[in-house]
């Protein structure tokens, strides 16, 4: 049953991959690909939170977890887009252009991952009523 969720899971990550392709290439063009960019760090960013959230509330079905987390974040974000632009922008645009758009989802896709992972965290503590670190209690 898990592999039904994560299948449906993986159809609307899919469905919301592609609309938000399309509204950001009617937004910047066809010059660089800000579309997968966004997809892939909103991706990182929804992630990292969605640990945090999931590991704290127990009471998620593994199914729904493995539909978000694999389903859904999983296949709105994309790798294979991600090489395929980046060989396309070597090739035939300029390489400099190829070297920021990696750099740019390297680093911009652990920086939101952390800023997710960080955020879980302190919604989890203000849930929680907890100290923040250095106060007491």
């Amino acid at each position: 049953m898990v592999y039904f969720w994560i299948g449906v899971g993986g159809i609307a990550g899919a469905l919301l991959r592609y609309g938000l392709y399309l509204l950001m290439y009617q937004w910047t063009g066809p010059l660089f690909p800000w579309g997968t960019l966004a997809e892939n760090w909103i991706g990182c960013f929804v992630l990292g939170w969605f640990n945090v959230w999931a590991h704290e509330r127990l009471s998620l079905s593994p199914q729904l977890r493995t539909s978000l987390g694999t389903g859904l974040i999983g296949s709105f974000t994309t790798f294979s887009t991600f090489n395929v632009d980046t060989w396309e922008l070597v090739m035939y645009g300029d390489k400099w252009l190829g070297l920021f758009y990696v750099l740019a989802s390297f680093w911009g896709g652990i920086l939101l991952a952390w800023v997710g992972w960080r955020l879980g965290l302190y919604l989890q503590r203000e849930r929680l009523d907890l100290p923040q670190k250095g106060e007491s209690p």
